[in-house]
């Protein structure tokens, strides 16, 4: 294994005090680690906080900033953050309207996320409602979850919920937002490589040279099978086809993420991002809004996940806002 770290003990709090120092615009480190929050916080604003395990940077703490989250807990690589983390990233950013948890529909993160919203409640701490992002259409169940995961359309729900919050939507307003944004959005991934791991030190799986795991989760979990390669064009026709299949019929406008697993250079995923538009505009969808880019990895795995997003007026306007983060920023 060859990484770029002092040790494992050392890398998630080393990695933040890098983070944090390099954004300190935006950001601020909560005490022991356990938070990184938005510098500049609005009263009377709700709350936004997500969070994870680490190893898919940017997301969460990229995402902290005007125009998003309010603060991330980062777990360890791979692992639900702890319910103090998200007490205390509660407690540091309320500012009295009440607390939108956005959580990835993994066991650990649910569970933690669940204890965190009653351990709250029983502190006398202010309304807590949370949004669950399920946007994976390559299983429905995995070691990991119970249902749908929830992958790289948990960007797209913190970006427009994000943005309603900063002009002052209230909480239930932000939850239904989140609710609708992430049953109007689907995604599929594809690895050509596993991860390593930094603590196990080896790769997560085994894939041949001349293999690639169709369907693969962002922690590595299998996917739907494992295939031959195939060129990028049979990649995406399987990809966008199945995320199609469980729209159903669809038309209008959508949003089109292509979203990198870390290893994967910028020429592939825009060379991704082409063949993935030509399948959606061919089925009747007009792409109006674009991403492409390493948003939400799976550390050093080569291969690329696709995100669509059907989009009203409401959604368009939420995801054209300003938004000033470490790894998203523009109108600002």
């Amino acid at each position: 294994m060859k990484k770029l770290i002092n040790g494992v003990e050392t890398l998630l709090t080393e990695s933040l005090d890098g983070f944090c120092a390099a954004h300190a615009d935006i950001v601020a480190l909560g005490p022991d680690h356990k938070f990184v929050r938005r510098n500049r916080l609005k009263p009377g604003k709700v709350a936004l906080i997500s969070g994870g395990g680490s190893g898919h940077e940017p997301l969460h703490a990229g995402f902290v900033g005007h125009g998003m989250l309010d603060a991330a807990c980062p777990g360890q690589v791979f692992t639900a953050p702890t319910p103090d983390q998200m007490l205390a990233a509660a407690e540091a950013v309320d500012q009295g309207a009440g607390i939108l948890y956005i959580v990835k529909n993994y066991e650990g993160d649910v569970m933690n996320f669940e204890m965190a919203s009653e351990m709250g409640a029983e502190m006398g701490q202010g309304d807590v409602m949370t949004v669950l992002t399920n946007d994976d259409v390559a299983v429905e169940t995995s070691d990991f979850s119970t249902g749908r995961r929830g992958v790289a359309g948990t960007l797209v729900v913190e970006k427009t919920v994000g943005a309603a919050a900063e002009t002052g939507a209230d909480l239930a307003a932000c939850k239904a937002l989140g609710d609708r944004v992430n049953a109007r959005t689907r995604s599929m991934g594809v690895a050509l490589t596993s991860c390593t791991v930094p603590a196990a030190g080896r790769p997560t799986f085994d894939i041949g040279a001349d293999e690639m795991e169709m369907g693969v989760g962002i922690h590595g979990e299998a996917g739907r099978r494992r295939v031959a390669l195939m060129p990028a064009s049979q990649i995406a026709d399987e990809m966008v086809g199945a995320i199609l299949e469980d729209f159903g019929s669809v038309a209008g406008d959508c949003l089109l993420l292509v979203n990198g697993f870390g290893a994967t250079p910028s020429m592939e995923l825009y060379l991704m991002y082409r063949e993935a538009r030509t399948r959606l505009e061919a089925k009747g969808l007009t792409v109006a809004r674009s991403l492409v880019g390493n948003y939400v990895t799976s550390l050093d795995m080569a291969g690329c996940s696709i995100t669509v997003t059907l989009l009203d007026q409401e959604i368009a306007g939420h995801w054209d806002a300003p938004v000033h983060t470490a790894a998203l920023r523009w109108g600002l």
